[in-house]
């Protein structure tokens, strides 16, 4: 006789057991999936000014040290190159030696805001031989050199104020940015202020109508030139000039004082004139004895809402620990820390960004 079998029947005890152990698994896997969504590898992409560059360059290096898993990779392409594409969205933040206009911030759909990130001195470079730094320019033989007035290095306008400096009798080549930058516009501001010639002939932008001089590509660039050209002058930031070990000129503030580009007197400048709500600001003169009288905040374009909230999170992190621990990489490469004030203000925007 065949055994007939039966089917098996479950508990439902049993059943209920075995959907909870289900529900349990997913849960964990969601957990875990959530955990480690924080490490998630994430890209931010920059451009912008060559001002900044060595100092953002260096950030980001150390960042990446602690985080692998971020990159944030800037390309240093000029102020106005570093607005273009920021404006139409092909990076994910921009920089500029020069607050954004009014009419620039509209064209932008994500909205912006502004983020002075460190500060700088521009230098005039120079370069001729038995050189050393320290050569005296006045405001007035500043703008003349660059109207192409003053034409040799011993013409009277400079040799009165360096006595016992063997100038030579050789020509002078201005050597100035080929592409739009916001140092051309700082630069262009101050000779605008100092000069009513130069306002009337050529005024101020981040390109200008060259009354005389080569150009040179970025700050590296117009370095370069100077560093290779006998008989060369040209405007840079400080770092540039120091890593090329080009002499740079004492110039003549607003007070009629001939200042060193330092720390120090460049912070001075800083202090007289304070960040706005907007936190865009035009040292064009400094007021005091003591101020370098070219110093200028370099601003982080960021995006007032971004379509990633992960990228927008991530960029926060990195910003606030580059005014926290990164604060240090400023003086070691040459650059001007925040002020306590300024440093306040930007940080309270940083937190403006969402997603």
């Amino acid at each position: 006789m065949r055994t007939q079998l039966r089917p098996i029947r479950r508990s439902p005890f049993r059943q209920i057991f075995f959907i909870s152990l289900v529900l349990l698994s997913l849960v964990v896997t969601s957990c875990m999936g959530s955990s480690n969504a924080k490490d998630a590898n994430v890209t931010i992409i920059g451009s912008g000014g060559t001002f900044p560059a060595p100092l953002y360059q260096r950030w980001f290096s150390e960042y990446n040290k602690q985080k692998p898993n971020i990159q944030v990779s800037y390309q240093a392409v000029g102020s106005g190159a570093g607005v273009e594409q920021f404006t139409t969205g092909t990076v994910d933040f921009g920089a500029s030696d020069t607050a954004m206009k009014d009419e620039e911030i509209k064209k932008v759909k994500q909205g912006v805001i502004m983020l002075p990130m460190t500060a700088g001195n521009i230098v005039l470079a120079y370069h001729f031989p038995n050189a050393k730094s320290g050569l005296q320019l006045s405001r007035q033989a500043l703008a003349d050199i660059f109207l192409g007035k003053v034409k040799t290095w011993n013409d009277p306008a400079i040799a009165k104020l360096n006595p016992g400096v063997d100038l030579p009798d050789s020509p002078i080549t201005v050597i100035h940015r080929s592409e739009g930058s916001g140092t051309t516009d700082v630069f262009t501001k101050f000779l605008s202020k100092i000069s009513p010639e130069w306002k009337e002939q050529v005024g101020e932008g981040k390109a200008v109508s060259w009354v005389v001089g080569l150009g040179g590509k970025g700050n590296a660039g117009v370095a370069a030139q100077i560093q290779q050209i006998d008989g060369a002058i040209g405007y840079v930031e400080y770092v540039y000039a120091r890593e090329a070990k080009i002499p740079i000129a004492k110039l003549e503030n607003k007070a009629g004082k001939y200042i060193e580009p330092t720390t120090e007197s460049a912070t001075k400048a800083l202090d007289t004139a304070k960040l706005p709500e907007n936190l865009r600001v035009f040292i064009t003169d400094p007021d005091g004895e003591e101020s370098y009288p070219l110093v200028t905040y370099t601003w982080m374009m960021v995006y007032k809402k971004y379509d990633d909230a992960t990228k927008a999170n991530t960029l926060k992190e990195v910003l606030n620990w580059a005014l926290t621990d990164g604060r240090k990489f400023n003086e070691e490469l040459g650059y001007i820390p925040l002020p306590p004030e300024a440093l306040a203000k930007v940080k309270k925007a940083i937190n403006q960004i969402q997603a």
